[in-house]
């Protein structure tokens, strides 16, 4: 199951049939899209659910239908165990960015590190899962797709936020305080987070 966010509502792209209960399900063949997006842009309903027998199809075809940006980005590791994060638009979250023109993702995601919060030194130490949410830029909606990777970094230095892309901290959290910090952040932040604790 992929989990596509939309203004922080999901939309499930599924091949399970669920029971019906306080959410709308429809079928790949006959879905329209730009409604179903819309509607939870617009906290018209709270989820969705896209169904197909081919989870793949459901997602080859939303991206048929939207233009996709794709991101990279880092789940930040230092000597003490602390994790890097930023505070942005009056939420935490990680470090990321979009990828520029011939550039690997890997590389994409060690340099918005870098830039956005001064940190140096990254190593890539495992591939997470990919999150997608659907945002809308100049009238259009676009699904953005951003990579992470789980990175460590000896650096002892003090981290820099990039004020210009409107970061107004950067700060590494000790592990007791990152549940505090998701409580003000992004589901697909939370989402990571599911991944590296469990």
């Amino acid at each position: 199951m992929y989990k596509v966010f939309v203004n922080e509502k999901p939309l499930f792209l599924t091949n399970q049939v669920q029971k019906e209960t306080n959410f709308r399900i429809y079928l790949l063949e006959t879905v329209n899209f730009r409604k179903v997006i819309s509607e939870l842009f617009l906290n018209k309903i709270d989820s969705a659910y896209l169904y197909h027998p081919d989870e793949k199809l459901i997602m080859k075809t939303l991206k048929s239908k939207l233009p996709v940006a794709k991101a990279g980005g880092g789940l930040v590791y230092n000597q003490k165990g602390e994790v890097l994060f930023i505070f942005r638009n009056g939420k935490w979250d990680l470090p990321k960015g979009g990828i520029e023109k011939n550039e690997e993702i890997e590389d994409t995601a060690i340099r918005e590190v870098e830039e956005e919060t001064g940190v140096t030194g990254l190593i890539i130490t495992d591939k997470l899962q990919k999150t997608y949410h659907i945002f809308k830029r100049n009238g259009r909606y676009k699904l953005k797709i951003t990579y992470w990777y789980k990175m460590k970094t000896n650096f002892t230095g003090i981290p820099q936020p990039q004020e210009d892309e409107g970061i107004e901290k950067v700060a590494w959290l000790k592990p007791e305080e990152i549940p505090l910090a998701l409580e003000n952040s992004y589901e697909n932040i939370k989402l990571l987070f599911e991944e590296v604790l469990v």
